[in-house]
């Protein structure tokens, strides 16, 4: 366990109750959890069904994930357990919404995960209003985070926003300066949108999360499992976090934008091919472990 612990709040990404426990009991600590339709799809007890010819209902698929995440609500600390909604580019707000209410009710610690699109801010408008927790997923700009906090002010509960860095880093952006600016931007606010840097990729991308004062970072267990190797190192005068990619070659910077946190969300450019491509995948992951419909 860190000697001393982060203020940064630590969540597991993944969607295994047994690797929540060990990843747990490595750290001394665990703040929370982040799931979506790929690690659930991945769970070892979904796979095993799977492997024995036998495939989901949507039913079925849904109290797997109802399962899995009353296994791991108890294990977690006060940043609690994001769930994700189904949602295609066909799925309303109100159907995302009706989603959300349910997933909500399953464990007493849970964060709703609607996507940083249109219908997703407009399912996070309504879902504040009933006061439901909400973590806005697949955010890989700045305008996009922008939107998030316009359409959520009068939350009564912190909202998340998710920066995805390691698919930005794939494709040759610095994705920790989607983080840098976030942070950057949110100064001014009233403090209701918290940023949960997500999709880390490395121990220098924690480490910089950490510098940056996140309120929150999501890791997968190798990433919690190599800083447990570094027995915990946290930034220090010394830390300089340089990026590159995985040649070693420096990454596109990002620059910062001068947006208005106080215009309508409805006038942020929500669009990103990122965001696009996680909702295909998401979808695709759901449907894997599906039966043909009757």
């Amino acid at each position: 366990m860190p000697a001393i612990s982060p203020n940064t709040k630590i969540l597991l990404d993944g969607g295994d109750p047994n690797e929540t426990l060990r990843v747990k009991s490595l750290l001394g600590f665990l703040d929370g959890q982040t799931t979506n339709p790929t690690y659930v799809s991945k769970n070892p007890e979904v796979q095993r069904r799977i492997a024995s010819g036998h495939k989901l209902s949507w039913e079925e698929q849904k109290q797997e994930y109802k399962d899995i995440v009353s296994k791991i609500s108890p294990l977690v600390g006060s940043a609690g357990v994001s769930i994700e909604v189904f949602a295609d580019f066909d799925t309303s707000a109100e159907q995302m919404l009706a989603q959300g209410q349910e997933m909500f009710a399953w464990i007493p610690n849970a964060y709703i995960k609607y996507p940083c699109i249109r219908e997703g801010l407009r399912a996070a408008k309504m879902s504040i209003e009933r006061n439901l927790r909400v973590n806005m997923t697949l955010c890989f700009s700045q305008s996009q985070a922008a939107a998030v906090y316009a359409a959520t002010k009068g939350s009564r509960e912190p909202v998340y926003v998710s920066p995805f860095v390691g698919r930005l880093d794939d494709r040759g952006d610095a994705g920790m300066q989607v983080v840098r600016n976030i942070k950057k931007m949110f100064e001014p606010g009233d403090g209701h949108v918290h940023v949960l840097a997500a999709s880390l990729r490395s121990t220098d991308h924690l480490l910089y999360s950490f510098a940056l004062g996140v309120e929150l970072a999501t890791a997968p267990a190798k990433v919690m499992e190599q800083w447990a190797a570094s027995k915990f190192r946290l930034p220090d005068e010394s830390f300089r976090y340089v990026p590159l990619d995985k040649n070693h070659n420096p990454l596109r910077p990002i620059p910062h934008k001068e947006l208005d946190l106080n215009a309508p969300w409805e006038s942020f450019d929500l669009k990103h091919e990122l965001t696009d491509k996680g909702i295909k995948r998401f979808v695709e992951d759901y449907k894997s472990t599906l039966a043909p419909a009757a």
